[in-house]
């Protein structure tokens, strides 16, 4: 989705895609050569991507990755009807929503952050009582306690800007 997104934004060397994926992805997901590469060539065997020969500004030549129309219609497919987990895992969802704003449909962005609330709205912790979610008060380790605040407090903020961002998208 990041090699998609972020040349749906324009064509871009791969030295300047790895930068700004390791960006998007932080710290703690580094993004290797090893990983980088092979992705982007299989993206150009499905012709999804295709690579530019330059010359180089010392004396190798620098190849300039971009998408082929079916890599813009497979990057709106992926934004329009996103796979499951990248809904419901918090470092696939925010990868998607940095590049749904490139879907030119609010109602289908709307959607999107509609399936993510959803998930969102439905109780869950890390820790449980028998099959009951566990609440923070009920937590008697410090840092287990620390891990369900912080959930719960970041779940309260992402829920209440996703219900303010689908009334915007929703009132047009």
């Amino acid at each position: 989705m990041s090699i998609l997104g972020f040349l749906g934004e324009g064509p871009l060397h791969g030295y300047e895609l790895k930068v700004r994926i390791a960006r998007l992805a932080g710290y703690a997901r580094p993004v290797s050569d090893g990983s980088l590469y092979p992705a982007i060539n299989r993206l150009e065997r499905a012709g999804l991507v295709s690579r530019q020969q330059e010359p180089g500004a010392a004396a190798a030549p620098r190849h300039t990755l971009s998408l082929t129309d079916a890599g813009r219609a497979e990057l709106s497919r992926r934004l329009r009807e996103p796979a499951d987990l990248d809904v419901t895992d918090q470092n696939r969802f925010f990868t998607l929503l940095a590049f749904l704003g490139q879907l030119d449909d609010p109602a289908a962005q709307a959607t999107v952050l509609e399936r993510r609330l959803a998930f969102l709205d439905q109780p869950a912790s890390f820790f449980h009582t028998g099959e009951r979610p566990q609440r923070a008060a009920e937590q008697t380790d410090l840092f287990r306690r620390g891990m369900l605040v912080m959930a719960r407090d970041i779940s309260r903020a992402e829920r209440s800007w996703l219900r303010s961002a689908i009334a915007e998208l929703r009132a047009g």
